[in-house]
């Protein structure tokens, strides 16, 4: 396995003038080169002469969640008003950083949503399918909803970690013990 490459933040001291020159990402200040990106380090040498001394952003710019979007997520926690999930994917696309998600008691389901209990609708560690409705801040957590058909869980196991299948709209079942259990299955 490679060592993890090392992060350099704007100002940051790589080398003097006399290991290297200095290349893109870079400047120089009196006989020393310093990085003008955060980014990593590269060292690039031609025919012998002293390496050019770079450094680079990571091409890759992060997904984020954006309204309207079906995001995949694993439920981390619940209580009586609402379920805490980490977004994994957007679309079929990961994401290198998972982003908190509140799924409300009322975005559960479209209709009889004063009936809804989370408790029979999520449990902790199902993995569900989910539409964000509003964009979190530096605070607060993606807003989702599970209230279409397509959409709720997708991926339950049972108490005996066995995983379970769909048998209705709100019921998995585990093959290995044929116990029932409450969720808000999503149809797919």
């Amino acid at each position: 396995m490679a060592p993890p490459m090392r992060y350099y933040i704007p100002g940051e001291h790589l080398c003097n003038l006399e290991e290297g020159s200095p290349g893109s990402g870079t400047y120089t200040r009196h006989g020393y080169i310093f990085s003008s990106l955060a980014g990593c380090l590269t060292k690039s040498s031609e025919n012998g002469a002293l390496p050019i001394v770079s450094v680079t952003r990571e091409t890759e710019s992060q997904l984020l969640p954006d309204v309207g979007a079906i995001v995949t997520c694993k439920v981390s926690s619940i209580n009586s008003r609402f379920a805490k999930v980490h977004i994994l994917y957007v679309g079929s696309t990961p994401l290198k950083n998972s982003f908190r998600g509140t799924i409300r008691k009322e975005d559960v389901r479209a209709t009889e949503k004063d009936k809804v209990e989370i408790y029979k609708s999520f449990r902790p560690g199902d993995i569900v399918l989910a539409k964000v409705i509003s964009l979190g801040d530096a605070q607060s957590n993606y807003l989702l909803t599970t209230a279409e058909n397509e959409l709720g869980v997708v991926v339950a196991h049972s108490e005996s970690g066995v995983q379970m299948v769909p048998i209705s709209w709100c019921e998995m079942q585990c093959p290995k013990t044929h116990t029932k259990e409450f969720r808000k299955v999503a149809l797919v």
